[in-house]
């Protein structure tokens, strides 16, 4: 008996020894309940009889006093949290209840956040001003910035110091004579070409640290850039897609609208070869918006092309550019550039002589005027007198 008497329940009480005898069986087996649901094994101790209580005090005295934690108080400081939703107290035994907590109240603000910051009134706002420049009111970045661009073929020099800065959300004509450089510089901003030197940046990326990066971006519409003219026009349309990285479902829906909006379903079943030149363009320009590009880079998209069509393209990329997207276009048509273009940059002898908006440009005369003027005049003619003679 005195062996006994050395454990742990003997707590020099000699009421009834065989009750306290039993006890001790019961926090040995508690004890590895206690890990896994602490608070649940807590509660339910005082719920079992007042007289434990008491005994729980009196055992700080030993050595390790392993029952009677003195943490006691501390679960009854966040049992309120639990006490109004009873259905969460499983959930928070599941997963470690206070950091599960925690992480509720932190999420919550976290969501309230941005809310805050209301980005729709900014939205609403840009509209009501100017539609077709809300992205570039907005946020202010330039859809294409160039700056010292050089090119040389040989002695040659086609493209001399140009600096642009094209807007995001606008329609931006370059003008020029023949051989002025228009197509050169075009050809260096798709990345067709690559400068001697300068820089070019599309959408807030360098063209030359990154140009995969800048002509996901772009959409291009080259001057007599030969084609795949062997596939009919749903073909070359699906190949353009695909080049893109577009799904074939999506790719599928996407032939069938532009083939709406630029009126080729008739012609999707033949070969481009058999195409005119007009209808070339629009194949061509459909696959250069399939992808639904931030940038179109167009040279000479009017080119041979019937008044009915011009009107249609003219129309999609008015809508293009009122939902945000920016197309930069070369054209020899003034009245056209003096219509569409919200900026305009006369380009001669690979130098630009003028750049700005059409007001600002034209100075109080029209466009045709004015890149007469910088131009150089018209010259007379002169040793042609035997034309004025007829050779019958």
């Amino acid at each position: 008996m005195a062996t006994p008497a050395v454990e742990r329940p003997l707590e020099t009480q000699s009421e009834v020894p065989a009750p306290f005898e039993a006890v001790p069986a019961e926090p040995a087996a508690a004890e590895p309940e206690r890990e896994p649901m602490h608070p649940v094994a807590e509660a339910a101790l005082p719920a079992k009889g007042a007289d434990q209580a008491e005994p729980v005090e009196a055992e700080p005295v030993e050595a390790e006093p392993v029952e009677a934690e003195p943490t006691v108080a501390e679960p009854t400081e966040a049992e309120p949290v639990t006490e109004a939703p009873a259905e969460d107290l499983p959930a928070a035994v599941d997963d470690a209840p206070a950091e599960a907590v925690d992480d509720a109240v932190a999420e919550a603000p976290a969501q309230e956040d941005p809310p805050v910051e209301e980005v729709t009134p900014v939205v609403d706002d840009a509209p009501a001003e100017e539609p077709t420049t809300s992205s570039a009111a907005a946020s202010g970045v330039e859809a294409i910035r160039i700056r010292g661009l050089v090119k040389s073929f040989g002695d040659h020099i086609a493209v001399n110091g140009v600096d642009l800065t094209v807007p995001a959300g606008s329609f931006y004509g370059i003008v020029g004579p023949n051989g002025a450089g228009k197509t050169t510089t075009l050809s260096i901003v798709a990345g067709l070409l690559r400068s001697d030197s300068g820089e070019v940046v599309i959408c807030g990326v360098d063209q030359r640290s990154d140009p995969l990066a800048a002509k996901r971006m772009m959409g291009v519409l080259p001057d007599r850039l030969r084609t795949f003219d062997r596939l009919t026009g749903r073909q070359l349309l699906y190949y353009y897609g695909l080049l893109r990285g577009l799904a074939s479902d999506v790719i599928e829906k996407r032939v069938g609208d532009l083939a709406r909006a630029f009126d080729l379903g008739d012609a999707l079943g033949r070969v481009v070869s058999d195409y005119s030149a007009g209808m070339t363009k629009k194949i061509m320009l459909a696959g250069a918006m399939i992808h639904s590009p931030r940038v179109l880079v167009l040279d000479e998209p009017f080119e041979a092309v019937d008044p009915v069509s011009s009107a249609v393209i003219l129309d999609i990329l008015r809508a293009y550019v009122a939902h945000g997207g920016t197309v930069i276009l070369s054209s020899h048509g003034m009245d056209l550039v003096e219509r569409v273009c919200s900026r305009v940059a006369i380009i001669v002898g690979g130098d630009v002589l003028a750049e700005g908006t059409i007001d600002e440009v034209r100075a109080g005369q029209t466009l045709e005027a004015r890149f007469v003027e910088l131009s150089g005049g018209i010259g007379e003619v002169e040793g042609l007198e035997w034309l004025h003679t007829f050779s019958d």
